[in-house]
């Protein structure tokens, strides 16, 4: 028996970082919508029942990236074996379609998408609650692939809470081929600030947050050549922002007409970038 799980990229449309904390990370406020419905842009892990267990990576987007203990992937299978306390030997088959050190949560989604499989495959019955904390020991992001839809987050983002659905306008995502660590972002926010140190307001029902990232500074103090890739958006009329820490972008338009001339017009002068339409 095989099955499968799709894992698709995360959009962080609200990300506060309002200090660091005693524990050397980040407090942070994030309001995210997993981004369902874009085949292009979605992992997709199938597993099936083996001798041993194993990992093969595949896809446009697996390049670089290794099939070793580190992979989040077999860390959040390993700890299923924890939690049941018994091996669960699977074949596994990784196809990445996410950019690696976009800001996408691809390897977040990944493992939350491990946890899923393994329940399922081996009928293993832990709670979504079991679930929810397993992925908090993953990583920050992983939790909010579990929710799905649209979350907010706290502490380092592995606090999360679903929130009512908000419509997203019609936006481009552009990954133009950076790669951006999240660690040396954070590290740093201590040379250029804390741009805006407060959390988010309350909005009235039905209203969506800010379209605000406070990583930006320190991701372009990182990496230059993003603020190139901001500037061609808002050339193309688009309303930019980043995704995370980078390196994609996510740009707003006002229509879907006025996306899709961005789109050509970009893909005509930045042909090695990758969009995708939302």
């Amino acid at each position: 028996m095989s099955l499968r799980v799709s894992c698709p990229p995360k959009l962080n449309r609200f990300l506060a970082v309002l200090g660091r904390r005693a524990d050397g990370f980040h407090e942070l406020e994030l309001v995210t919508t997993v981004l369902e419905g874009l085949p292009a842009l979605t992992d997709t892990l199938t597993a099936e029942p083996a001798s041993e267990l194993t990992l093969t990576l595949g896809g446009p987007a697996s390049e670089g990236l290794v099939a070793d203990a580190s992979n989040l992937v077999l860390k959040a299978w390993r700890l299923l074996e924890e939690a049941v306390g018994r091996s669960l030997p699977a074949a596994l088959h990784l196809e990445k379609h996410i950019p690696h050190g976009a800001g996408l949560g691809g390897g977040s989604s990944d493992a939350a998408g491990a946890l899923r499989l393994g329940n399922q495959l081996f009928e293993l019955g832990l709670t979504e609650d079991t679930l929810l904390r397993m992925a908090g020991r993953l990583g920050s992001d992983v939790p909010l692939f579990l929710l799905g839809g649209t979350t907010l987050g706290l502490g380092r983002g592995e606090r999360v809470f679903p929130l009512r659905p908000i419509p997203l306008e019609p936006m481009l995502l552009v990954h133009p081929g950076l790669y951006v660590g999240t660690p040396g972002v954070y590290r740093a926010l201590q040379s250029v600030g804390y741009p805006f140190p407060e959390a988010l307001a309350s909005q009235p029902a039905g209203q969506a947050p800010p379209w605000r990232n406070d990583l930006t500074g320190a991701a372009i103090w990182v990496c230059p050549l993003l603020a190139d890739v901001r500037e061609a958006l808002l050339a193309a009329g688009g309303d930019p922002l980043l995704c995370g820490s980078g390196s994609c972008w996510a740009a707003r338009f006002a229509t879907p007409a006025d996306r899709d001339t961005a789109a050509a017009m970009l893909q005509t002068s930045h042909p090695e970038w990758r969009l995708w339409a939302v």
